[in-house]
């Protein structure tokens, strides 16, 4: 189950239509599963969430969502292919599982 809504990211995209539907919910899953990757759990874990993930971490799924879209290929600049969004990591710190 996807905690950010198509309208949800639409709305933080400004973006009107519906030609690019399908990219965006691929752009959701994505973020999600990136982000779910990076803090070590799924969000929809609800013991972790039990009240479904804190606005702090929708708000970089919807940061991440952003970037994706507007960069739709691989590129490199400098020597780092991918770098999260700026505040990102900051928005995700409290959130992430640390294993030692």
């Amino acid at each position: 189950m996807s905690i950010i809504t198509l309208e949800d990211a639409k709305a933080h995209l400004n973006v009107t239509g519906s030609e690019d539907d399908y990219v965006i919910s691929a752009k959701i899953a994505a973020a999600e599963a990136w982000i779910g990757a990076y803090i070590g759990m799924a969000l929809d874990n609800l013991d972790a969430f039990p009240d479904g993930p804190a606005e702090p971490v929708k708000e970089a799924v919807r940061q991440l969502i952003g970037h994706l879209y507007e960069n739709r290929e691989a590129t490199v600049v400098g020597a780092n292919a991918f770098v999260p969004p700026f505040g990102v990591i900051d928005l995700l710190g409290p959130y992430r599982e640390i294993v030692l």
